[in-house]
């Protein structure tokens, strides 16, 4: 069973972006897509007093979050915001853990993408520290999730740098036509990617599940080659037909935005897009703003831009204005496998030839590196990076002429917006758009205006005219600025208070710290005190440099010691022994035991005393409950934690090192958000020309009836353009018509929950089954009785035999059935079914094969024969037979009887599994 819900970019909906869609296939939950919005629209947020969400995306916001910890796999098709810019805001706060696959370029350029927006949008409002708070009431949270963790701009779900990293190292790629049978809760589905042109590394996906037949989704396709990418998959350029792999599948979920809209032509295009750039560059000495994206869509606009200032000399500068634009180029040039059309070594990047890279590389540049690796291509000579408009200002005069290519293009926040609002009043400056741009941002707003100004449809094939700006727009802005005077000393005097603080706080943490140690010094175990008062004595009997032996007081001789004994001096010389005063006690005394230390004292002066021979008791070595200590656990276990001590220590190196870099590096200016609205008087040009690489109306409508699926699901689409859509396939006798365009949050049930019961074959009626292959696997018909037998839980299937005659006469009436004198009985055919598809390309490659010419005449038809061949006349009609496909799946042959019949129809059971009941 299949159920298809759309958590946003739905159809029959204004908006049709982000794109983020829940499949179910039986048990398994797969997240197509995890899209990000705008976050900074240009329409205020509704009041918080009202019923309505504050923001336009909290409704599919809230429906990521409840669902993310049930998914179990998610594919991304795309490596834009609109397709995977949300997904490191779920991975690292609503817990979308589940299995990630896409391409290699879409992981580097979602990772770009995803970066550079919340680079610019981090940079121009606070959203403070993000930490864990408990969830608000009313908010339907999933039990097994995570604490939701909001920012403190509410209803913004912005990540942070590293959340982008962890999330994306997460991925995994794959390449072109890779099938991967996946583990785990997935098992039995298969996943392959086909190239979905549009964008770099853009994905077709193909889902084969055992149970519920093939699922083809395939959103913003383009199959049309393009300057830096060949044109998607679904065409096979060499039959003229769909690529095979991808023709007929069970469901095709795919978008109908562009339905209603006719591209011009490619050409036309370019050439109007390059001729208003050179223009207003050389004529009216004014500058063109592009807006464009940050890693996909922008590589077309600098190879086309490069070789028309290669090819006409130009001298004016193409600058980007992208912090990830450098960073971007350099994975480009690493993955030139997975681009395509006319990027090569020969016509684009710097010095586009063999022979000047082959000398750069003598030479020994700056490049030389990327050199060695084959990187020659996209390096453009004329493309200069800034981080910021400031930069680019200090660098090129208002006045002089340049075209600047700066993101994003929504113009809702970052560089395009902050260069637009200056950009826009100056007289003859050309603001160049090439995408209609997002529902409520400011690039949307733009194009409507000049939409509205065209005198006639210029979206029916035809290039629209450029359109002289007079009106005053009111833009809200927001900056980080500096701190200054009262605010600044303000600010330093909390930093000061707070270290000092935290300075405190760490002193009395490092004075109970020593407290405490003092405290364990003190309450040492028991084989600590005794190795102490085996020190001690050492120490005294060292300090007191005299010992007295038995053979030494007796007979008055002289030897030196034995020091065999732990160390100890047990002897003395005679000289020693006769000067010193001999002290004794019945226990060992710690400290000076040379003076007299008792109580009582005789006339003649203190009491002689002499020290016994020193004795320790050893103790046995076992723990309160008297077990013996193992000391050679103790002694791994140390390992163990020296180990942990150094990698402490490397870890506190590091951190160390860290720190002193960030001391050596320049400190943060203080600095505070503000936000200020700005009446910008415009009076530039408006243009727009489309060059977004998406297919038009009429490939929808050609290419979706090629691919013929049994089931279709029309997403990210406006109602005007879905219906266009149904209406087209409806006229389409061979067409589908099981064709749903759910709205966001409806769900759509594709099939039938079906039970599954095990049961186990038996040995009589396996040997007599007959087997026939089709594809990977074997089929056979079987007709059986289910028996249950005492010794097993799982049932058998046994073969049904026929009971025995209760009495041996047998009557029988022939006069029921007269049969006729010769004839033979009536005996019944067993029934056969045909398993597997027939594909009309497939079968005309065959009957090529073996000399019979066949012709595919449209709308599933094939004719077969004479008829075929370049013969005409009423024989070849004779010798010719037509093979038609209908809408439910059956096959009908149509011919007179004549050799080519029983020839195609032999070649049309071959491609099918017979199996006979």
């Amino acid at each position: 069973m299949l159920v298809f819900t759309p958590l946003s970019g739905a159809a029959h909906s204004s908006r049709t972006t982000p794109l983020a869609y829940l499949l179910q296939v039986d048990d398994v939950r797969i997240l197509l897509d995890c899209g990000s919005p705008d976050w900074s629209p240009e329409n205020p947020p509704s009041s918080p007093d009202s019923d309505e969400p504050a923001f336009h995306w909290e409704q599919y916001c809230q429906s990521l979050r409840e669902c993310a910890p049930t998914v179990d796999l998610v594919l991304l098709s795309h490596g834009d915001l609109a397709h995977c810019g949300l997904y490191a805001y779920a991975y690292s706060r609503w817990n979308l853990k589940a299995p990630t696959y896409t391409s290699l370029p879409v992981q580097a350029m979602g990772r770009i993408a995803t970066t550079e927006d919340i680079e610019g949008i981090r940079d121009e409002e606070d959203f403070g520290e993000d930490e864990p708070v408990p969830v608000q009431d009313g908010d339907s949270v999933m039990d097994d999730s995570p604490p939701v963790i909001r920012d403190k701009l509410k209803g913004k779900y912005v990540a942070t740098l590293n959340e982008v990293q962890e999330a994306f190292d997460s991925v995994n790629t794959l390449r072109y036509s890779q099938p991967t049978r996946l583990q785990g809760k997935c098992q039995g589905l298969t996943i392959t990617p086909f190239n979905a042109g549009h964008t770099v590394g853009g994905t077709i996906w193909k889902i084969r599940s055992p149970s519920s037949g093939t699922i083809l989704y395939a959103v913003n396709v383009n199959h049309m080659r393009e300057r830096h990418l060949d044109g998607a998959v679904l065409i096979n350029k060499s039959t003229g037909g769909v690529f095979e792999p991808l023709a007929r599948p069970d469901l095709l979920i795919t978008d109908a935005e562009r339905t209603a809209i006719i591209n011009s032509k490619q050409r036309d295009r370019d050439v109007a897009l390059i001729d208003t750039i050179t223009s207003t560059l050389s004529s009216n000495r004014s500058s063109v703003l592009i807006p464009c994206d940050s890693s996909t869509r922008v590589l077309e606009l600098l190879v086309l831009l490069d070789q028309h200032w290669k090819f006409s000399r130009l001298s004016y500068p193409i600058c980007l204005l992208s912090r990830t634009g450098n960073e971007m180029l350099t994975f480009v040039r690493s993955m030139m496998e997975w681009l395509g059309g006319t990027v090569s070594k020969e016509d684009v990047g710097e010095e586009g030839n063999n022979n000047n890279n082959r000398s750069r590389r003598r030479r020994g540049d700056d490049d030389g590196e990327e050199d060695a690796v084959g990187a020659f291509a996209l390096r453009f000579k004329y493309l200069e990076f800034f981080l910021n408009p400031e930069s680019l200002v200090k660098r090129y005069a208002s006045s002089d002429p340049k075209l600047i290519l700066a993101v994003p293009a929504s113009l809702s926040h970052g560089p395009s917006r902050s260069l637009f609002t200056s950009f826009a009043t100056i007289p003859n400056n050309v603001v160049l758009l090439t995408s209609r741009g997002e529902e409520g941002t400011l690039s949307r707003v733009l194009f409507d205006k000049w939409n509205d100004a065209q005198r006639e449809e210029w979206d029916k094939g035809k290039i629209g005219r450029n359109v002289m700006l007079d009106e005053t727009l009111s833009l809200v802005m927001k900056s980080k600025v500096p701190l200054q005077g009262a605010e600044l000393e303000e600010y330093l005097q909390k930093e000061r208070s707070a270290k000092e603080k935290e300075a405190a706080h760490q002193a009395q943490l490092a004075r109970s710290q020593r407290m405490l140690e003092a405290d364990e010094d003190e309450s040492d175990s028991d084989s600590d005190s005794d190795a102490e008062d085996e020190d001690e004595v050492r120490q005294a009997l060292e300090g007191d440099n005299m010992d007295t032996d038995v053979g030494d007081l007796g007979g008055g001789k002289k030897r030196k010691a034995d020091r065999g004994l732990d160390g100890a001096d047990w002897g003395l010389d005679g000289d020693e022994g006769l000067t010193k005063q001999l002290l004794s006690f019945d226990i060992y005394l710690k400290g000076n035991v040379s003076k007299p230390t008792s109580f009582f004292k005789n006339v003649g002066g203190q009491t002689q005393r002499f020290r016994m021979f020193p004795y320790l008791e050893k103790k046995r070595r076992v723990d309160e409950y008297g077990e013996t200590v193992d000391v050679a656990m103790w002694l791994r276990k140390s390992r163990v934690f020296d180990e942990e001590a150094e990698m402490d220590d490397s870890k506190d190196y590091k951190r160390k090192k860290q720190a002193e870099e960030e001391a050596k590096a320049i400190q943060e200016i203080p600095s505070k958000f503000v936000t200020t609205t700005v009446e910008v008087q415009m009076a530039c040009r408006l243009l727009f020309i489309d060059m977004e690489g998406l297919n038009d109306g009429r490939a929808v409508k050609t290419i979706v009836p090629q691919v013929n699926p049994r089931k279709m699901i029309i997403v990210h689409a406006p109602t005007d353009s879905a219906e266009l859509l149904i209406e087209s396939c409806a006229n389409i006798r061979a067409m589908t018509k099981d064709i749903f365009a759910p709205a966001r949050g409806d769900s759509v049930q594709i099939g039938q929950q079906t039970n599954s019961f095990s049961i186990s074959i038996g040995d009589e009626l396996l040997a007599s089954l007959k087997m026939s292959t089709f594809e990977d696997n074997e089929v056979g018909y079987v007709t059986g009785r289910v028996v249950t037998h005492a010794s097993s839980t799982i049932p058998t299937l046994e073969p049904i035999i026929a009971a025995p005659p209760r009495s041996t006469s047998v009557v029988v009436d022939t006069a029921s059935e007269p049969r006729i004198l010769g004839s033979r009985p009536t005996v019944n055919l067993p029934n056969s079914t045909m398993i597997g598809e027939l594909k009309l390309t497939v079968l005309k490659a065959r009957l090529a094969s073996i000399g019979v010419p066949a012709e595919l005449i449209g709308e599933g038809v094939l004719i077969c024969g004479s008829a075929a061949g370049k013969a005409g006349g009423a024989d070849a009609l004779e010798d010719s037979v037509a093979v038609r496909k209908t809408a439910s799946g059956k096959v009908e042959l149509e011919g007179g009887v004549s050799p080519v019949y029983y020839t195609v129809r032999k070649e049309i059971y071959n491609l099918h599994a017979l199996v006979a009941a």
